[in-house]
């Protein structure tokens, strides 16, 4: 059984902009581009990020329970 996405909070001190930070971080570890340093682009990278990790670890709003 998954364990994400799980229903969402209405504050989550755990999903901040460090959680994203710390993603990208890992990410560069593995070899990809770091997101971390200025580039053009590293804004909306760093957002897209922060979306795609959202979208994995809350239910959307309107979706009436967890899939299983």
């Amino acid at each position: 059984m998954r364990r994400y996405p799980i229903p969402r909070p209405a504050d989550d001190p755990r999903f901040t902009f460090g959680l994203a930070l710390d993603v990208a971080r890992v990410l560069a570890e593995h070899g990809y581009p770091p997101m971390t340093e200025p580039y053009d682009g590293c804004g909306p990278d760093l957002l897209a990020l922060q979306d795609a990790l959202f979208r994995l670890i809350y239910v959307p709003t309107d979706t009436p329970e967890v899939p299983s």
